[in-house]
């Protein structure tokens, strides 16, 4: 296992968090995710030391943290920028508050994501030949 790969990764998790917030429409965060999940799934084809899955499944989950957390901390930001999400909030007459819904809701969207992560680099690595080390 490859923990610093998995952290390392995990910071375009930070970065997606941070731009959905100020910059990223929802509208087109769905193309950045999967340019983000090919590149993850790539680098863990090519620089794990095996264990293609759990390496992506964790990965997503350390983006989760990021996501979920940034969303949560910075919710006034993140709703003014996102009506349609703010209408489906209170369309679902929540007997929470938004934020905590956000908060239990990140780590499930974390799990799904990582089981596609996970997916996606299993398939990379069966793609991508093994670059061979020197002797």
């Amino acid at each position: 296992m490859n923990g610093i790969l998995i952290f390392q990764l995990s910071l375009f998790g930070l970065a997606m968090a941070i731009g959905s917030v100020f910059v990223i429409p929802s509208t087109i965060e769905p193309l950045f995710w999967l340019a983000i999940f090919i590149l993850c799934a790539y680098l863990i084809a090519t620089r794990a030391p095996g264990r293609y899955f759990v390496h992506g499944f964790l990965t997503s989950l350390m983006n989760s943290v990021w996501i979920t957390g940034t969303h949560v901390l910075l919710f006034d930001q993140y709703i003014a920028r996102h009506a349609d999400e703010a209408q489906m909030m209170a369309q679902l007459n929540l007997p929470i508050s938004p934020r905590m819904f956000m908060a239990l809701t990140g780590p499930i969207i974390g799990i799904i994501s990582g089981l596609v992560l996970g997916l996606f680099s299993v398939i990379a690595a069966k793609l991508i030949p093994k670059r061979r080390k020197a002797a």
